[in-house]
């Protein structure tokens, strides 16, 4: 296919990252001062030359393949701000990133447009969300890690990964992160994580060699889309210890590619077991890192985002 232009915006760094490495050019909106989901090209990013930073009074005159919506205020006010009539219509999709809020069944889509394709980052957010008349596919994360960074796990410590921990509660797991650092050594990081005595912010270029010295990743969130942080400890070969819920039940097999329970107790029993037992973290972390790369493989992420460009562009 040809190289497409896009226009979108910086809603979640690490996932525009991994878009752009398909093969088009992403027109980023940015705004002065860049607040939140108008970075545009910001960040510590290793951005390519195809993320093209574009301050919002230019989306005018820009031409479009296509537009990639990835939050409601772009959606319901940018496109009538920002937009001509023409781009308006051009080619349109929307990413959802998260699990619907507040009920978790009986949510209905904000976006209701037949004319426009829906697209999910796991099967369980297109399970949970009432996606309405508007057309909808599910497109698995993808990542990529540096090439030569291997687990290590010399760090007798489990490492959490989640950014404003404190402020999102509950949902998250913040109540049992805390639990758990009662009884094993658990160390937080990403935005915010000061909050909770956590090491604070790791950027992405430098987070797989970090995590790969930390003997476990543990992932409390109670309820939420799979994180990417989740999907690149296991491509380091890091074994992932969580709550079974959500996607994650279909990702990390019991006690062999990791553990997964709803029980926080039997977690904590994992981790300690993890402690004392390096060879078993490997061999877990092993059959987990097998995993990831055939089902989160920047290469099939790639080629899924291209055969659905092609799909809506009608290329």
């Amino acid at each position: 296919m040809r190289v497409l232009d896009i226009l979108t915006w910086h809603t979640h760094g690490s996932y525009l990252y991994y878009l752009s490495q398909t093969p088009h050019r992403y027109h980023v909106v940015s705004r002065p001062g860049r607040p939140p989901g108008y970075g545009g090209r910001c960040g510590d990013m290793p951005w390519g030359d195809n993320v093209i930073d574009l301050p919002a009074a230019q989306v005018r005159r820009g031409r479009f393949d296509c537009i990639i919506y990835q939050d409601d205020p772009q959606y319901f006010r940018d496109q009538y701000e920002l937009m001509t009539h023409e781009q308006r219509h051009l080619p349109r999709i929307y990413i959802e990133h998260d699990t619907p809020r507040p009920h978790a069944t009986d949510t209905r889509h904000p976006v209701d447009d037949p004319g426009l394709l829906l697209v999910h980052v796991t099967p369980y957010n297109a399970l949970m969300w009432d996606s309405g008349r508007t057309p909808c596919t599910v497109i698995e994360h993808g990542v990529s890690v540096p090439s030569g960074i291997t687990y290590r796990g010399g760090r007798e410590r489990g490492l959490v990964v989640v950014n404003h921990l404190a402020r999102r509660g509950r949902r998250l797991g913040a109540d049992i992160f805390s639990a758990a650092r009662n009884h094993v050594p658990l160390d937080l990081v990403g935005m915010g994580s000061d909050e909770l005595d956590g090491l604070g912010e790791i950027t992405h270029r430098e987070l797989p060699a970090f995590m790969a010295d930390y003997r476990w990743f543990f992932h409390p969130a109670r309820y939420t889309s799979l994180g990417l942080a989740v999907i690149e400890a296991m491509m380091v070969g890091l074994p992932v210890v969580g709550l079974a819920t959500t996607e994650l039940p279909t990702v990390i097999e019991n006690g062999r590619s990791g553990v997964i329970d709803t029980r926080p107790e039997r977690l904590i029993e994992a981790m300690r077991a993890l402690l004392r037992e390096p060879g078993l973290a490997r061999e877990l972390g092993a059959r987990g890192r097998a995993v990831a790369l055939e089902r989160f493989h920047i290469d099939r992420f790639v080629a899924d985002w291209n055969r659905t460009l092609t799909r809506v562009t009608e290329l």
